[in-house]
């Protein structure tokens, strides 16, 4: 229903000097979007509290209200021709609206409220658009969108993902706020959490492990007696109003260092259903590990941490192995913010499992002595598009060391890239193997995948867990250059010969009897050639 009006909505943004990107189209379309949910949501709200006989007391004033300065109606429904336009929207929007909307942030209860929501996601952006008409046109696009039922909110969450897909090659580090899809639903499978379950990612960008996971729960139910394995489909029984309450309120958390990717993964989560959600605007790697208590730990991980990042030395002494590579410094505070027994699914480079710096190897020994790392997914290059590194999945439960690591190696047969991207049937026989694997001693064996013994290799100096895949055939080994050349050599003088054999017989004069004698003097070292 909607997918025209998003496209509609680029091309004004498109033409506008203040908007040069798809980073900028989306960050743009996010703020206005949200304003027209938080419309929607007042009108349930106020529709809900009048079918109890209560009063709905609004969250925003009435000046600042959607239907009062973005879309006056006139009664045939239409917008009010003398509706904000021009400088006079751009005057409202950036002298009144924004600063307005701000204050929310200081007078909000606690951070889980959409008032702080408000505040924070209006403290963080601001309006690039630099002509009032092309925002009058936005506007009133978006106020053809509706969030009012199941149906529409599935179809805008679905076209929310696919304009963060596209920021994933527009330049400016887009890739940083896209996960495929296909990985994220398969990590989520592999997992398995529960209802109940608190889901956290501390590096969560655009939120696409926390929607997927909000999604695998809410469509599911936990039957696994012993408190592990997947979730089977509840059959439409649905949800209690305890266990919605326990995913809207007490389940999914996050927190993300840059602006963009904030205000993104909110209003992603608000599309896909989680009112307010627990997101948390900071610097992740600021928290001292320290000072993480029980209270503050989860029992789920999913994650998939900046690559390549750098971080200051004063950040660097929150950690006990002190490395200036991001995605180490998360996956320490991964496995401190885990409970015990509690369970992960990150994304790291590939690099990781062979590195021979001493932050490497100590953060693997630690990996291997204090958690259980039960599998590692190796992905193919062009996994993820643009960002030019091989990645593996980790896959393990803290508590307990490791002992068998099961390694799978994806072989989808053919080049990913922009146009031949990850799809789920690639990851199929990963998922299906791994439920073989699962509450098993070791994995299955096959072509891709094999068995390392966790406890050998906690015990090596260098605890390298580098994918060497035992089952494929071993290449020749390496000439030495001295033997290539003499073999060239050699080449090069029969090369010679037939060159001085084909010249004498193309200087000679061609009669039967000539070319007789030539084939009775040189047909034999012609045929040897």
């Amino acid at each position: 229903m909607f997918e025209q009006t998003f496209k509609n909505i680029d091309d004004v943004l498109w033409k506008d000097a203040g908007c040069g990107s798809e980073l900028d189209y989306v960050e743009q379309t996010s703020w206005v979007l949200f304003l027209k949910y938080l419309d929607d949501l007042e009108r349930d709200r106020a529709t809900s509290a009048e079918l109890i006989g209560k009063t709905y007391t609004p969250i925003i004033d009435k000046e600042y209200q959607w239907s009062v300065w973005a879309a006056p109606k006139l009664p045939n429904g239409k917008i009010d021709h003398n509706a904000l336009t021009g400088d006079d929207l751009l005057d409202f929007v950036n002298g009144k609206l924004f600063p307005y909307l701000k204050k929310f942030k200081l007078s909000a209860t606690n951070a889980n409220t959409v008032e702080y929501k408000i505040g924070e996601i209006f403290s963080e952006l601001k309006n690039r658009l630099q002509s009032g008409y092309n925002l009058r046109e936005v506007i009133n696009l978006i106020d053809e969108l509706r969030f009012r039922t199941h149906a529409e909110k599935h179809e805008m969450s679905h076209l929310y993902e696919d304009k963060i897909k596209n920021m994933g090659n527009a330049g400016r580090n887009g890739g940083e706020y896209y996960t495929p899809r296909p990985l994220i639903t398969t990590i989520v499978k592999v997992v398995a959490p529960a209802i109940g379950d608190k889901i956290y990612d501390g590096a969560c960008g655009s939120a696409g492990f926390l929607c997927e996971a909000f999604d695998y729960l809410k469509n599911s139910k936990s039957v696994a007696a012993n408190g592990s394995g997947p979730l089977i489909p509840n059959n439409g029984s649905g949800l209690s109003t305890k266990e919605w309450e326990t995913l809207q309120k007490r389940t999914f958390y996050g927190k993300e260092k840059k602006s963009l990717a904030y205000i993104i993964g909110i209003m992603n989560m608000i599309l896909h259903g989680v009112e307010a959600p627990n997101i948390i605007h900071t610097n992740t790697l600021a928290e001292n590990l320290a000072d993480i208590q029980e209270k503050d730990r989860y029992n789920v991980v999913l994650a998939n941490p900046p690559f390549g990042g750098k971080e200051r030395a004063e950040i660097k002494q929150n950690f006990p192995i002190q490395t200036s590579e991001t995605a180490s410094l998360f996956l320490q505070h991964f496995i401190k913010i885990l409970k015990a027994g509690g369970k992960a699914g990150v994304v790291i480079k590939n690099t990781f499992l062979s590195n021979t710096d001493n932050a490497s190897i100590a953060l693997r020994k630690e990996l291997l002595h204090n958690c259980n790392l039960h599998t590692i997914l190796d992905l193919p290059g062009g996994t993820f598009i643009g960002a030019g590194v091989k990645t593996v999945v980790l896959f393990f439960e803290k508590g307990k060391p490791t002992q068998k690591v099961w390694y799978y190696q994806l072989n989808p047969g053919r080049n990913l890239g922009k146009t031949n991207p990850l799809n789920e049937k690639d990851l199929a026989e990963f998922v299906k193997l791994f439920e073989k694997r699962r509450n098993a001693a070791e994995g299955p064996v096959t072509e891709n995948s094999w068995n390392v013994d966790g406890r050998k290799v906690a015990e090596l100096v260098d605890a390298d867990l580098s994918v060497k895949n035992p089952n494929t055939p071993e290449a020749a080994p390496l000439r030495q250059p001295q033997e290539i050349l003499e073999e060239m050599r050699e080449l090069d003088k029969e090369a010679e010969n037939v060159r001085t054999v084909i010249e004498k017989v193309l200087n000679l004069d061609f009669k039967d009897s000539q070319i007789t004698t030539i084939k009775e003097k040189s047909g034999n070292q012609i045929n040897q050639e």
